[in-house]
């Protein structure tokens, strides 16, 4: 070879070498470039999972970050729950169609199970040939290569990621691995940030139902009305089916069911409770949140465990000693967490005080209704019953100088007039003495304020009431029963069918008679006859001797008239 040949061939060669170089310079460009890329979609991952504070929103977004990040065909997210389950499960790369079609989603068994057991990172080429693969249900895509780690919030394991089919076929590597340790460490941060959101928002919300529940007793409303307010808004904030409110039987230990709202709640209404075989009774007897997962196959859970059927997670807190509260979930849906159970104590504690805060504003109107009942009851003896004494013998005394038959006949009226209208204010003073309303043989007068007061909440206003004459001395106890029980018909027709505005009650006894008048001005009686409770009136009438009228009134409305003697016998 001469000198050109050798020459050319080092050329060739020097050439040859400098292409493997700039190639080799290139595949390294290329990964350095590829790391460079990478780096940056895992920082972008980080930030991404870290500006989401919804809970839900964090994790969906955190399986599709991971997903991307590994070049992974299929990703999952598996938050593990109470024994050692997976108590959530979501997936990225199969649809609904498909989701569908598989059925259940995983619980934790076989592989996914072993990362919960021994929460290290998984890699594997073939996940079937790994001894705790337990196979895959029918229509589940097939899958060989995985990858998992866990996710820990603080020191506790939250879940895990399962990332399966690496795309192109190749196996997970030493820095996939790594990029979704990073991952993960990045998503406890965003999940204990959500969680801590999660908190401080439910804290926020059992304050603002502990202040409506406190304004709406303090400001007079009905106590039933606000319960049932209270009952509604725990069971919104904690996403139960069902809330009861049982309280404490004045004399006596029993529970009974005051309110129920939400399913199965007509099986808790009104339902004496002892406080043996009951949830609601535990907690009130360990004065503490007693929880279940189970309320439906609870053992201490005795009497009548019947009407718990279809329920599951359940838990009961008492409301200082007044009672319990007590919040159900069906059967099926997760338990009650540390997390929404904590605020309980201290939202039915506020109401308990929140009752006892009300009841003695109750007590205090109370006495001063009395006290002033008394002032009037007093003022009209020594007043107004002193002149009327007065001025009927000052007429008494002037008859005999009147010689005129007529006018004689008038004074006589007049002074007449004036005994009955003594009799009169006289049982009023007896009714506004009337102190203690619950007692046994209280008043005719008394008792009918009672039953009207009762059917305000049915009717929407308070009707007015008008009482004539010596109800509580001259009307028996017998004939008061049954005035009552009229009455009460009366106003219940009027609440279900009236539709009114107003409703005027009168009771009169004048000239051995006792008259009970309802007037009301709603749609008045319509065609087709009367109705079954207006027949019930007209009979007890005619039982006594008397007459009931039912008619329209003349600028509309219904006008109802039930007259017996004062002498009527069953």
């Amino acid at each position: 070879m001469n000198a050109q040949e050798r020459d050319s061939t080092a050329g060739q060669l020097g050439r040859l070498r400098l292409d493997d170089l700039l190639d080799e310079l290139q595949v390294r460009i290329n990964a350095v470039r590829g790391t460079r890329d990478r780096l940056h979609n895992l920082l972008e991952a980080v930030l991404s999972v870290g500006r989401e504070l919804d809970l839900p929103h964090v994790l969906r977004g955190i399986v599709e970050a991971a997903v991307v990040l590994v070049d992974a065909e299929y990703g999952a997210l598996g938050v593990i729950g109470q024994g050692q389950r997976l108590s959530e499960f979501l997936p990225v790369g199969i649809d609904d169609a498909l989701r569908q079609r598989i059925g259940e989603l995983p619980s934790g068994h076989g592989l996914l199970g072993e990362l919960i057991r021994h929460p290290d990172a998984l890699r594997l080429a073939e996940l079937s040939e790994h001894p705790a693969s337990s196979g895959f249900p029918a229509h589940h895509p097939p899958m060989h290569s995985f990858l998992g780690v866990p996710i820990r919030v603080r020191e506790e394991v939250f879940g895990n990621l399962y990332l399966t089919e690496k795309r192109g076929g190749a196996e997970f590597d030493d820095e996939d691995e790594a990029v979704l340790a990073t991952l993960a460490v990045a998503a406890g941060v965003a999940i204990e940030n959500a969680r801590l959101y999660a908190e401080a928002q439910l804290r926020e919300q059992w304050l603002a139902a502990s202040a409506d529940f406190t304004a709406g007793l303090l400001s007079g409303m009905p106590e039933s009305r606000v319960l049932e307010a209270m009952v509604e808004q725990a069971k919104q904030i904690t996403s139960a089916e069902l809330g009861v409110v049982n309280l404490v039987e004045e004399g006596t230990c029993e529970l009974r069911g005051v309110l129920a709202v939400g399913k199965q709640a007509e099986a808790h209404r009104g339902l004496m409770l002892p406080r043996e075989g009951t949830l609601a009774g535990a907690a009130l007897t360990e004065q503490g949140l007693v929880a279940t997962a189970d309320v439906s196959g609870n053992p201490r859970v005795t009497h009548q465990p019947e009407r718990w059927k279809g329920m599951g997670p359940a838990v009961a807190v008492p409301m200082g000693a007044r009672g319990v509260l007590v919040l159900v979930r069906t059967s099926g849906r997760p338990a009650f967490s540390a997390t929404e159970t904590a605020p309980l104590p201290g939202f039915a504690g506020q109401a308990a005080l929140a009752l006892e805060l009300a009841d003695r504003r109750r007590d205090a109107e109370q006495v001063s209704l009395l006290e002033d009942r008394d002032r009037i009851a007093r003022d009209l003896h020594d007043l107004a019953i002193q002149r009327l004494f007065a001025t009927g013998i000052t007429l008494q005394s002037a008859q005999r100088f009147v010689d005129h038959p007529q006018a004689e006949e008038r004074l006589a009226r007049a002074v007449d007039d004036l005994d009955e209208t003594i009799k009169i204010i006289r049982s009023t003073i007896f009714g506004l003495r009337a102190h203690e309303v619950t007692e046994p043989g209280a008043g005719l007068r008394v008792r009918v304020v009672r039953a009207v007061e009762k059917v305000v909440p049915a009717l929407g206003f308070t009707p007015s009431l008008r009482m004539e004459g010596l109800l509580d001395t001259d009307v028996p106890q017998a004939l008061a029963d049954e005035t009552l029980a009229v009455l009460g018909e009366a106003l219940a027709n009027a609440a279900r069918h009236a539709r009114a505005s107003s409703v005027d009650v009168s009771l009169v006894v004048r000239r051995g008679t006792l008259t009970v008048g309802v007037v009301d001005d709603g749609v008045g009686i319509g065609e087709g006859g009367r109705r079954s409770g207006l027949r019930n009136l007209s009979e007890r009438a005619r039982r006594l001797g008397g007459e009931f009228t039912a008619r329209t009134g003349p600028e509309g409305g219904t006008r109802l008239e039930w007259c017996v003697p004062l002498s009527a016998r069953e």
